[in-house]
This record gives C-alpha cells, structure tokens and sequence, in this order.
C-alpha cells in the first residue's frame, strides 16, 4: 500500500488543484477500469481527467489497479498494507468514488452484490475445485511483496477483494456524509491505512484506520439490504435449470452467513503465510475436533527458545495470529494439548487487563453466541457455577501458576479444589481433576462457542 500511496502523492504533485474525485477518475481511467456495471452506477469516463505522470508510474498505477486472477493461483492487483491485511485496490477505489459522487446506493452492488453472486454461482459449477468465497494468499516476500498467490482452493470473490471492498465500503461510506473536498486521497489513505497503535493499542486509536475495518463494517451496513440485492441479482439468472438455481440458493444461504460470520463476526486472522512463520519441523498432531477446552495465557516472561506454541496469539493491533491453528495440537497446557485451544494475550498481564479490542476478540462475539451475557449472568447464580483455582505443571514453565475459571452447565460428580495460593514453585504432584465429557457439554470451538473455559496466567 506504501507503493500506491506514493504514486498518488507524485501524481497529486504534478496535477494541483484537482480534488479527491478528480483524482479517483482519473486513476481509473489512466488504468483503463471500466465495465459496464461501473459505467450504470458511475456514469462513464469521458469528463475524467488525463492525468499527467511519468510513465512508470501510469504503468505501475494500470497493474495495481487491474484486478486478475490467474489458473496457476496468482491474484494481481493485491497490495499488503501496514496492518498486515491484504487488499485488491479495485473496490476500494470503486467504494470512494461512489461515496465521493454521494450514489451510496451503488457501494453495495459495486462493491459486494455482483462479486459474491458471481463467486457463489462459480462454486455450483465448479464445486470440487473452487470454494464459495474468502480464499486467502500469502506474499513471495514479507519485506518486499510482489507476487501473491492463494493459499488454498480458489475463488473468485477472494479474501483480498473482500477486505478491499469493505475498505471502500467504509471509506466511501464516510466521504459522502463529511466534507473532504480539501482533503488529498494520498493524505486520507495515509491515515485510514498508515495507522501504528500506540501502547495503548486500538482502544486509544482513531476511528477510521484499518485496523478497525470489522467494528466499522458491521456497524455501517445492512446485511438485510445486501443478501435482497444478492437474491435479486439471482432472478435474472436465466441460463440456470431447477436444480442449478436450487444449488446456487443452497449456497448462497450457506455462504451468505459464513460471510457475515467471518466478516463482521470474527476478528482478523493473520495466517501463518502472512506473518512469516517458520516451517512446521516434523510431523504435526491433528486435533480430535470439537474439543472441550479454551486455555488462555500470556506472554509474560516466555522461555528461550521458544517451546510453547498457542493455537492462536491475540495483538493489541487489532489482529489474532495463527500459530498452530484451528486443526493442529498445541503445545500450551500441560495433560490438555490434545483437548483445547490455547489462546495467548500479548503482554504482561499480571496485574494490568488486556486492552478491551483484543478480549473482545477472544470473549463470546454477539449476544446470540453460546451462552450469551444474560445466560452467563444466569449460570453465575446456579449451584454448581464453581471458581477454580488450581495449580498445574505447565510444559517447560515449571514455576508459574495457572489461575483457572472453568463454566460448567452440569453437576460435579466431585468436590471443587479449594484455593491454592501463589507459590515459588508447582509441586511436580499437582494435577487438574479429571473430566469426562458428560461434565462439560461441548460446542464447536472453532466459533468459540464454548461452555468452558479455561483462564490461565503462564
């Protein structure tokens, strides 16, 4: 993204006085993005202007912009930003344009309508080979990104196009109801895309940047309005017999709530792809899933080398990190490996909470997830709601306690362990009590819906 922002700054040096949607256009026109879609909602490019620019930058600006995928998996028109998202330029730019024009009416067609649709309906047809939508990459380089290519099977709505789209759906979104006619796009990028959080992490950060793309997005649109677009965009399907247009609905349903899920519900995950992780060494383990347990930790004080290794590693930027991932053993929790996840807080959190961004990453999503806060604050009261605290031998962190909170929606079949309180050192005898699964109900954990919980210091 630092790329493309500097393209603009040189073209904005070079053309003064136009403004943010003269520039826009003319962006566009000099990459030759035009279709008949963009020319319904946006009118056509004739009265855009012919922006002056050395010409490696009007080559550079017509590659980034041209969005393509390739049969060998590679997706042009990908730029990694600052926030370690990646993101197709070509919505984005769509999303500000329609904005800047005030025709908010356009973002979702744009933006999201025709690209879903058209995934969707690829899938049906392409089924063994393609997936619905989200499919996500990973950069040749991490330093010096040039070529992106798709991690797993394809799709033609992308992960990078959606987070571009919802990029210029908010972005758009707020250049039609302020004014930003001084504003520069480079300057407005900057900030949206540039943003470093502080110690204090997203909590104390601006409104509108990037790393708060899922909070803005779901409070800016109509999911209502989005899945009748995209069932009206169906009807005029006609190449479709019965059964195709069955599937495709099947699909679209499906699909539709995996997107708002993934999209609105869940946080970022940076994969392992993207953040430059290391080659698993050896034959990983694969998890029994559902499991029964969320174990969360800390990074006070880790050993060196490292020989811990949480599912998951949750940032004050906004971010979870994939370490081992949804179907791989962890190694977090001494005797229950093979039994949870392990999600570690970046931090020393002793005596200071996790900012509230990134527990609110790990803490049941919506009102309507398992068990919910009303339903939380109901089992609090039951008589068998028990507080653990318990000591356990933690693998390769032989010194530190585990303070333990562990729900639970049926009976104890045993007396809880009464308080142990800090000690130098755990006794090498100290263990958790077995558990069975009738103790603690189990739902899919991959959603964190979980009936128990675990939480630890480590």
């Amino acid at each position: 993204m630092k790329d493309f922002i500097r393209a603009v700054e040189s073209i904005e040096a070079v053309n003064p006085g136009l403004q943010m949607l003269d520039v826009v256009k003319g962006l566009r026109k000099a990459a030759g993005f035009e279709t008949d879609l963009i020319k319904r909602y946006l009118g056509d490019l004739s009265d855009a202007h012919d922006l002056v620019a050395d010409p490696s930058v009007t080559s550079y600006i017509s590659e980034v912009i041209n969005h393509s995928l390739s049969e060998l998996g590679k997706e042009k028109g990908v730029v990694l930003t600052l926030d370690g998202s990646n993101v197709v330029l070509a919505p984005m730019l769509l999303g500000l344009e329609a904005g800047l024009q005030s025709t908010v009416q356009a973002l979702y067609p744009l933006i999201f309508t025709d690209n879903l649709v058209a995934s969707f309906l690829h899938h049906v047809h392409n089924e063994q080979t393609t997936v619905p939508f989200g499919t996500k990459g990973f950069w040749d380089s991490i330093s010096s990104p040039k070529v992106y290519t798709l991690s797993d099977l394809p799709s033609l709505a992308t992960g990078a196009l959606i987070t571009g789209g919802i990029g210029g759906f908010i972005l758009g979104s707020e250049v039609s109801t302020s004014n930003h006619l001084e504003r520069s796009l480079s300057d407005l990028l900057k900030s949206y895309y540039s943003h470093q959080p502080d110690a204090a992490g997203l909590d104390a950060s601006p409104r509108l940047i990037s790393q708060k793309r899922r909070m803005n997005f779901k409070k800016l649109v109509s999911f209502s309005l989005l899945k009748s677009q995209m069932v009206q965009a169906l009807t005029v399907r006609r190449n479709l017999n019965e059964s195709e247009r069955k599937r495709l609905d099947d699909v679209m349903n499906e699909g539709f709530d995996q997107f708002v899920h993934v999209y609105a519900v869940c946080p970022n995950i940076i994969t392992r792809f993207q953040w430059g992780a290391a080659a698993f060494i050896g034959s990983p383990s694969y998890l029994s899933l559902p499991v029964s347990y969320l174990f969360i930790h800390h990074t006070y004080q880790p050993s060196k080398p490292c020989t811990t290794f949480d599912h998951f590693v949750a940032g004050s930027d906004g971010n979870l990190y994939e370490g081992r991932g949804w179907n791989w053993v962890g190694t977090h929790t001494y005797g229950y490996n093979s039994k949870g996840y392990g999600v570690s807080f970046i931090g020393d959190h002793t005596s200071t909470l996790p900012i509230r961004s990134a527990m609110n990453m790990v803490w049941q999503a919506t009102s309507t997830d398992c068990p919910g806060n009303a339903f939380y604050c109901e089992i609090q009261s039951w008589e068998h709601y028990q507080r653990l605290c318990l000591l356990v031998k933690l693998h390769s962190l032989r010194s530190y306690q585990m303070c333990s909170l562990l729900f639970l929606t049926s009976p104890l079949e045993y007396a809880p362990a009464s308080y142990v309180p800090p000690v130098e050192a755990v006794p090498e005898s100290t263990a958790l009590p077995v558990m069975t699964s009738e103790d603690v109900p189990v739902r899919s954990a991959p959603t964190f819906h979980c009936n128990s919980l675990f939480l630890s210091c480590s």
